[in-house]
């Protein structure tokens, strides 16, 4: 029985090991047990049930500008991937922008690059500029697989570390338990659970120099990053930075990665005659 265990410690210990990825950019080494197609195909149906009990905005000012900076974001970081040969990163992807007229401070970005917007965060974004912060952040989120860390985390907990594939056939209740804790599906807040502190730093950082590759000025983000600050003076902040790092910190985080960012801002300039 011993010598069973150790067996069994030892295999699970190296399906960790040989599941470890790296984040696109950071570099950042990360367990991800789970094939992201199969999380992309858990999430489509869910994304498909929000859309559908949801009224979707598909019109006017703030409409447009979330499709104008997610298509922008989104191709300015397919070219990175691909400058980087990270295209493996971008299986499974058809990217998708929506706005839903909801009050709640807050948006999400799913596998597979379903992102959406609730109009309660459009007045603190003021302009497109401002939507390309948050769009960049949450592109960077699902870019960086933090859902799918997540999952993989309670997997290898709850489940001993068992691949996705058989902890559906073998575990379809736990899998599908441990899938809504991960991403928040059926919550009253949204469908996105905060993050982490480490998982909101990266996709700031990321995020920053996705903005600034699709040629949004990424002097911004600390600015709305600012404004968001002031909102939450209150008891209790906007869902959307629950979990985020002291608004003092993430602004000086921004600005010290600002020189980068810049590079690539004067370099889409440069590119496109800005």
């Amino acid at each position: 029985m011993k010598h069973l265990k150790g067996l069994l410690a030892f295999a699970t210990l190296t399906l960790i090991i040989y599941s470890c990825a790296r984040v696109p950019m950071t570099g950042r080494r990360q367990m991800k047990l789970l094939p992201e197609s199969d999380l992309v195909a858990m999430s489509l149906t869910s994304y498909s049930s929000f859309l559908d009990t949801s009224s979707v905005v598909s019109s006017g000012n703030y409409h447009q500008m979330v499709m104008n900076a997610g298509n922008r974001i989104s191709n300015a970081v397919e070219e990175y991937l691909k400058s980087t040969g990270d295209t493996s990163e971008l299986a499974n992807y058809q990217w998708e922008f929506n706005l839903v007229d909801e009050p709640t401070i807050n948006a999400w970005c799913m596998p597979g690059g379903k992102v959406v917007f609730y109009s309660g965060i459009m007045p603190i974004c003021e302009t497109e500029t401002g939507v390309a912060v948050v769009m960049g952040h949450e592109i960077a989120h699902a870019i960086a697989r933090h859902g799918n860390e997540r999952m993989s985390h309670g997997v290898a907990q709850q489940l001993g570390g068992v691949a996705l594939n058989v902890a559906l056939l073998d575990k379809p209740q736990e899998t599908q338990q441990l899938f809504q804790l991960a991403y928040g599906l059926g919550t009253q807040v949204g469908v996105m659970l905060p993050f982490s502190r480490k998982h909101e730093s990266e996709a700031d950082y990321m995020g920053l120099m996705f903005m600034a590759m699709a040629g949004y000025n990424p002097s911004e983000a600390p600015t709305f990053w600012g404004r968001m600050n002031s909102l939450a003076g209150g008891a209790r902040p906007p869902e959307f930075m629950s979990t985020h790092p002291h608004p003092e910190t993430r602004i000086d985080a921004l600005k010290k990665n600002m020189p980068q960012a810049e590079e690539y801002y004067q370099k889409w300039k440069t590119e496109n005659g800005g």
